[in-house]
């Protein structure tokens, strides 16, 4: 196919089509030789412009800024696993396109919850290994680790669990390891009261301006894996902006403000239904302590319309099925970590 016409049917798809398939076949068009790559990499444009995922690389960026990208997640009991898929319909319905996966992991004095890029290798060995995700004794304390650096200043968190992983240096410039990228709290419930659990999440790669108007956040454009020949495509697919490259240029910790805090959104009680309701939209249709909102906390400032919007939602619709809607700064995989979280059992919470 000549170049001009590849680029034509880019731009259609990119304008107007956003269903799977269709971007199935530009990843496709992205592995045939170097100047088809070149050219799907300029027309193809990152989640938060284009609200859709069309790489791999596209579950460590930012979801759309005008609305929720709308996903699910499925829990398998005995297995100990969940498995991410993007939504394709509006339907609450089992089908979707796989995009994550994790498996959890009992230890003495903690639990980790290993993400992966593919769902039959969950190990903590696993080349396709992306992050993970760890609690405290209680499960009331949770740290997100991300397994390369989220931006520039990032630093690695180097201990035990780091070398279990078994990544290894991939590049002289970007060492592999466990990067901290956020911390999700939930308040102790000493009263034994009713109602929902409370919850804080610190986006500690992300900044508090990433929600203000014209606001830009730290986007990782590559996936580097410690052995390439399981998916050698991956290093193909990179989506890079004029904004990307200036916010990675810097460390987060070099700039004026400080960590996006999250928070969840309080619920009301309804008097006929004696029980807490938050507006889901539809997205949700089972009452379950899991459910929750998360939106920027004004951090002692003035709250205004930024701090209204859901930023991401979490809610059940099944025995052992749950819907995930979240949005620009965070990522999929970065609330799929936080989604999991809620998953985890805390007595000292209820």
């Amino acid at each position: 196919m000549p170049e001009e016409l590849l680029r034509e049917v880019l731009i259609r798809i990119e304008a107007s089509d956003t269903t799977w398939p269709s971007r199935k076949n530009v990843v496709a068009c992205a592995g045939v030789c170097k100047s088809w790559r070149r050219i799907t990499q300029e027309l193809v444009k990152t989640p938060e412009v284009s609200a859709s995922l069309t790489f791999p690389i596209s579950v460590k960026q930012p979801g759309p800024r005008e609305s929720l990208l709308k996903c699910f997640i499925k829990r398998n009991r005995s297995a100990q696993t969940y498995y991410l898929y993007l939504s394709l319909t509006n339907a609450l319905t089992e089908d979707g396109k796989f995009l994550l996966a994790a498996r959890k992991y009992r230890r003495t004095t903690c639990t980790d919850y290993i993400i992966s890029l593919y769902a039959d290798d969950m190990s903590k060995g696993s080349s396709t290994y992306i992050g993970k995700l760890r609690s405290n004794f209680l499960g009331t304390k949770f740290t997100v680790y991300d397994g390369q650096p989220p931006h520039s200043g990032a630093k690695i968190m180097r201990n035990r669990s780091t070398r279990l992983v078994g990544l290894k240096q991939v590049s002289p410039r970007v060492p592999a390891g466990s990067y901290p990228v956020a911390h999700i709290s939930y308040e102790v419930n000493v009263l034994g009261s009713r109602g929902p659990r409370r919850m804080q999440c610190s986006m500690d790669s992300i900044p508090a301006s990433a929600i203000e108007p014209g606001g830009v956040t730290p986007t990782q454009t590559e996936i580097r894996l410690s052995n390439p020949d399981v998916f050698p495509s991956f290093s193909f697919f990179r989506s890079k902006s004029h904004s990307v490259e200036n916010s990675l240029s810097e460390p987060l910790a070099d700039k004026k403000d400080g960590a996006l805090v999250l928070k969840n959104k309080a619920p009301r009680w309804h008097e006929q239904l004696q029980c807490w309701c938050l507006n889901f939209h539809g997205r949700v249709t089972v009452a379950s302590v899991k459910n929750f909102q998360l939106v920027a906390s004004p951090e002692d400032g003035p709250a205004g319309q930024q701090h209204e919007k859901i930023i991401l939602q979490f809610g059940k619709v099944g025995k052992d099925l749950f819907t995930m809607d979240y949005r620009y700064p965070i990522s999929a995989f970065q609330a799929f970590a936080i989604c999991l979280s809620s998953f985890d059992t805390k007595i000292a919470c209820e």
